[in-house]
């Protein structure tokens, strides 16, 4: 996005509204950014005879001229932020209708601060305001935003990684085999190890086994736990085969690894969101 001079013309707030209400139609001066917190929506493009159904956390970019109405959720009460601005110095032909499931995620944190802006003015607010909605609007222009999975996964690798996630909770991050996988999910070897090639472009083994590994790299960079007690929080039983697996994927054994004053990760993006869902908390930490 090329540069872009953006100003309030509206203080940002929350509106709430009782089951069924409706907004519109209106037309609107400015430009308007409107995320749902709770509820859903149906806003209408008149104009264009256009239609958005919005649920929580998406965020919704209105332009000048825009001719629209708001259906409101007609089961349960609906709650959004919205703010009112004014652009210019750019092209905004191209500029995005919506980005969905946003809150929580970076725009999140930017319209909350807004919000707490508007609410607690202080001296030069407005300036400073403006500044973080330039931000938000290059953010929710050009991004780059994290955007819903719309690959979802199949039922055999919800159940499979539910049992994941339940078997380290209860028992720390052990190694699990794939048959014990398939069981949990009710499905063959086979069938669930071709599922999850498909989604994580590894195997279910291989990919477990490096979330233990990298897990293992985040306590040796960023902990006093000897090596041994980090091979034990992470799964394994033999420091020894600890030590050989960690230098086949880091390339250094575990104390080395430590010593060096850059630490690159061990695992591929494409397992990185998996990582996140499935990695213990420090709780698990063993006691000293």
């Amino acid at each position: 996005m090329t540069s872009v001079t953006v100003s309030l013309t509206v203080r940002p707030a929350i509106a709430q509204y009782p089951p069924g209400a409706t907004y519109g139609p209106r037309t609107l001066v400015d430009f308007e950014l409107v995320w749902m917190l709770s509820g859903v929506a149906r806003w209408r493009h008149l104009q264009a005879e256009r239609e958005l159904a919005l649920h929580a956390g998406d965020v919704l970019l209105i332009h000048p001229g825009t001719r629209d109405e708001f259906q409101w959720d007609e089961q349960v009460p609906t709650r959004h932020g919205y703010l009112h601005f004014k652009a210019s110095g750019a092209d905004v032909t191209g500029w995005p209708s919506r980005r969905s499931a946003q809150i929580p995620g970076p725009l999140g944190g930017l319209l909350d601060y807004l919000l707490w802006l508007g609410e607690e003015p202080t001296p030069g607010w407005q300036g400073r305001a403006d500044d973080i909605l330039a931000a938000t609007v290059r953010a929710f222009v050009d991004g780059p935003l994290p955007e819903p999975d719309h690959w979802p996964e199949t039922p055999a690798l919800t159940a499979a990684l539910a049992y994941v996630r339940q078997a380290w909770a209860d028992g720390g991050m052990r190694p699990i085999s794939l048959a014990d996988l398939a069981a949990a999910a009710s499905v063959s070897k086979g069938y669930l190890a071709r599922q999850f090639h498909e989604r994580y472009g590894l195997g279910a083994v291989t990919a477990l086994d490096l979330i233990r590994l990298d897990h293992a790299r985040t306590l040796l960079t960023r902990t006093n736990l000897t090596v041994t007690e980090v091979a034990r929080t992470c799964g394994f039983v033999d420091p020894l085969h600890f030590s050989r697996r960690f230098r086949s994927v880091g390339g250094l054994a575990p104390r080395d690894y430590r010593k060096m004053p850059m630490h690159t990760e061990l695992i591929p993006a494409s397992v990185r969101v998996l990582a996140h869902r499935l990695t213990p908390s420090t709780s698990w930490l063993p006691a000293r």
